[in-house]
């Protein structure tokens, strides 16, 4: 592999530096660098992040690759600046054996474009009832630490506490989807004003909040870790502050568009608002913010849910919850906390890429950019703006919720470990 130097790069926001890539590692960080015959790539003041990472990610296959493949995929989180994703389990058949998560795992390894690890599910076929081969999976080649039944919540008690009691042996995490679900049924949105003036079916916040109180009380009487996955409410936020206060073993997560979005937008009746958990009020997005700034919530993670044209293109009730957001992540970030000043680009890549992979243990990801380091690293024209257009996306589906928004940001580059996986805004 060809040496590669990155001259004038803003590294974590900081004074521009160059950075000599050699093979798949980052050889040195400094000043005037020259590496004879090495490919150069101005960057003019971009800045240089680790690459990012995303613990919540749905890519579909095996089972609905009419609307993401890992390939489709993970060739939008490379357009994203994404180095490794996560995969949930919620696949068809579902991902909850050793010979399904190695399945995703080997799809993957194969195409290239990032690391993809599979999470696999804690409850055979995510129907709750029964654990699912937590060991086998671990054990597997696909070496998977994360559970979860996302789309569905783990709502036995017993079951979860199990769950959590299991995977304390190899120190592994619960993921929890928190919705109570006869709190939910016949849910559509928000349970708020804006759902009562809609008529549409309210999604209260003690749904989430309540499964979250619980399930932190498991993990501290466990001892074990639990992670939260889209934390949407300022209640649920005080419940981890509370929780990490006495020094029990959470982690949460928030996506961009509950930081960005609220269910002021339903009153469109445009099914591509239609998102689980829902959008919430303004409050809950300005705690969320301050939340994530102050180190509450831990990370960014997308919670990527493609869906085809049909799922999403009729009436509101029957359309199927989800947004993507590989591709549109780190500029809804640069929107809501860095032109805000809640954080700093340090900031946004331990958000986004340390955290996570700290949280999900993805080896040679969330690295310092510095020598000796893999070369996991993501380009960033912050000065660019520009209206987003799904007609360009790398991902198969195209339910964004952001077409036309102008946003701020642009990756230019992706390389995993020294391999450019997107050159100039372009896939390789």
């Amino acid at each position: 592999m060809s040496k590669i130097l990155i001259r004038g790069a803003k590294v974590l926001g900081g004074e521009p530096q160059d950075v000599l890539i050699d093979g798949e590692t980052i050889a040195e960080v400094g000043a005037d660098l020259r590496a004879e015959g090495a490919e150069v790539i101005e960057a003019d003041g971009k800045v240089l992040l680790p690459g990012l990472v995303d613990l919540h990610t749905h890519l579909r296959e095996p089972g609905r690759e009419d609307s993401e493949t890992v390939l489709t995929g993970t060739r939008a989180a490379a357009s994203g600046g994404y180095t490794a994703v996560f995969a949930m389990a919620n696949t068809f058949p579902v991902a909850d054996t050793a010979g399904v998560v190695e399945q995703v795992w080997r799809l993957g390894q194969e195409h290239g474009y990032c690391d993809v690890q599979p999470i696999g599910a804690v409850t055979v076929g995510l129907e709750g009832r029964k654990l699912a081969e937590l060991g086998a999976m671990h054990e597997s080649a696909a070496g998977v630490t994360v559970f979860s039944d996302d789309g569905k919540c783990v709502d036995d008690a017993v079951i979860m506490r199990r769950a959590l009691e299991y995977v304390k042996a190899f120190g592994g995490v619960v993921a929890q989807h928190a919705q109570e679900p006869r709190l939910t049924e016949g849910a559509q949105m928000n349970e708020g004003v804006v759902s009562a003036e809609l008529g549409l079916g309210g999604w209260p916040a003690v749904a989430e909040e309540s499964i979250i109180a619980r399930d932190v009380l498991l993990a501290e009487h466990v001892g074990s870790r639990v992670h939260i996955c889209h934390l949407s409410t300022a209640g649920s936020v005080e419940i981890v502050r509370w929780a990490k206060s006495r020094g029990i073993q959470v982690t949460a997560e928030v996506t961009p568009h509950h930081l960005l979005l609220t269910d002021e937008l339903v009153r469109t009746y445009n099914p591509v608002y239609k998102v689980n958990p829902p959008l919430r009020t303004e409050r809950d997005v300005l705690a969320l913010r301050e939340a994530l700034a102050d180190g509450t919530i831990d990370i960014v993670a997308t919670d990527h849910a493609p869906h085809p044209h049909e799922d999403k293109d009729c009436e509101w009730a029957a359309a199927a919850m989800g947004m993507v957001g590989l591709e549109t992540a780190l500029a809804v970030v640069q929107e809501t906390m860095v032109s805000t000043g809640l954080l700093d680009w340090a900031g946004v890549a331990d958000r986004m890429s340390v955290k996570p992979a700290q949280i999900g243990r993805a080896t040679g990801h969330g690295r310092p950019v510095s020598a000796g380091e893999p070369a996991n690293l993501t380009l960033v024209d912050t000065a660019y703006r520009g209206q987003v257009d799904p007609a360009g996306f790398a991902s198969r589906s195209r339910n964004t919720p952001y077409e036309g928004r102008e946003l701020p940001g642009r990756v230019t580059h992706t390389w995993l470990r020294g391999k450019a996986t997107l050159v100039d805004g372009k896939l390789t």
